[in-house]
Parts: C-alpha cells; sequence; structure tokens
C-alpha cells in the first residue's frame, strides 16, 4: 500500500488474517475476535534512530490497553511484548524498506493463542472490547506517541522505563543464533538498545533478539 499512495498515520485493520507473522516469520494465530492492525511511518531527516520506534509502538499499545479495560499487571517487556501478569497480550513487529517503516500490532482482545514457548493473556479476562472500538484508541496512542519520539526522547524513554521491568530485574536474552545470557537490566541507550548487566558487572548492550523475564 506505501507503493501506491499510502501516507503516513494510516493505518490497515484487518479482521481475519490468512499469513499473518511474529518476528523472524514465526507462525502468528490470528484467531477472531483479536486485534491486528499496522500503519505507516516515514523516516524524515533529523528523526531519532529507527529501531528506537519500538518504545514508542510499545508505550502507545500500553497506553491503548490501559484507556479501554481496567487490566492489572500491564508490563511492557523489551523490546516489543506487552505482558497481562505473566501472560502475553500483545505483539509489535516493526518492518523498514528504505525511509518507510511499518509498525505491526497484535492484540489478544478477546482469545489466547496456543503459544509453544510461553504464556499468553487475553484482555477478554476483564472487559469486552472489539477491533473496531480498539482500533481509534490505539492510533491516537500511537500518535502521540510517535509525537513524543519525534520532539522528546527522554521523555519517550522515560514514560517507557516508568511502564517496563524495573531496574534490576533478572532476564535472559536469548540471542538470533539461539545462545543465552543471564543478566539484569541496566537500563536503555539513546537508540532504545537495552543494557544488560552481566554477572561480573560488566555490560551487554542487546540490539535484537529475544528477552525473557525470570
Amino acid at each position: 500500500m506505501a507503493d501506491v499512495g499510502a501516507v503516513e498515520g494510516d493505518w490497515l485493520i484487518a479482521l481475519a488474517q490468512d499469513s499473518g507473522k511474529g518476528r523472524q516469520g514465526r507462525p502468528w494465530q490470528s484467531l477472531e475476535g483479536n486485534f491486528f492492525g499496522s500503519t505507516l511511518v516515514t523516516i524524515r531527516a533529523g528523526d531519532p534512530a529507527p529501531q528506537s520506534l519500538s518504545l514508542a509502538a510499545g508505550l502507545a499499545v500500553i497506553r491503548a490497553v490501559e484507556a479501554v479495560a481496567p487490566a492489572t499487571g500491564l508490563i511492557l517487556k523489551w523490546p516489543n511484548d506487552l505482558l497481562m501478569g505473566q501472560g502475553k497480550l500483545a505483539g509489535i513487529l516493526l518492518e523498514r524498506s528504505g525511509d518507510r517503516l511499518v509498525a505491526g500490532f497484535g492484540v489478544n482482545l478477546a482469545v489466547a493463542p496456543d503459544l509453544p514457548d510461553r504464556e499468553a493473556a487475553t484482555l477478554a479476562s476483564v472487559a469486552l472490547v472489539s477491533p473496531q472500538s480498539f482500533a481509534p484508541v490505539l492510533a491516537g496512542a500511537f500518535a502521540r506517541a510517535l509525537e513524543m519520539w519525534r520532539t522528546d526522547s527522554v521523555r519517550l524513554t522515560t514514560a517507557w522505563m516508568e511502564s517496563a521491568h524495573a531496574i534490576g530485574t533478572s532476564l535472559r536474552f536469548h540471542d538470533d543464533s539461539g545462545a543465552v545470557t543471564e543478566g539484569k537490566f541496566a537500563g536503555l541507550e539513546a537508540d532504545g538498545a537495552l543494557r544488560l548487566e552481566l554477572a561480573d558487572g560488566s555490560e551487554r548492550t542487546v540490539r535484537a533478539g529475544d528477552i525473557s523475564l525470570e
């Protein structure tokens, strides 16, 4: 759609998918009643590091969920998951081509998928929210987070940290080769990368991979 006229701020919302995918091409269960939506961002000269848009996307989805449901135990997990309790409630996938970036959101509004490697949660346990009613709330939250990303990245990082796992939280990092490193959350770099404190007191900067909470 970006090739034929879609512009920043446009959204594509699907009520059903037949080829959804997750990070690294993982299978994605598109269950009826859940939210599947993507929006376009145009990277401009002077914008912050594009990878830090994951912080804006995460902040948008937690603010949208907070606005539509009395959910408790919401927490952002680096780089792109929203948890409710111990279960994954939402996931975000960022894909870039040139100066265009698509932010895709999946939110378990109605059904929790059966995940082989982690627990899932559904918002239906606390409120009934349709994809159609959730869409404008998320669009508004993302527009505000995007503006904050462009104009006050320090405020964005602070807001994300306030909604995320605390400094000192024990984490397990799985890189794309499958290697596992354990450490503690030590904060974020300016570009959104995670700082992982290792057992010997040194720090490792993580820009890609999967994080699980201990």
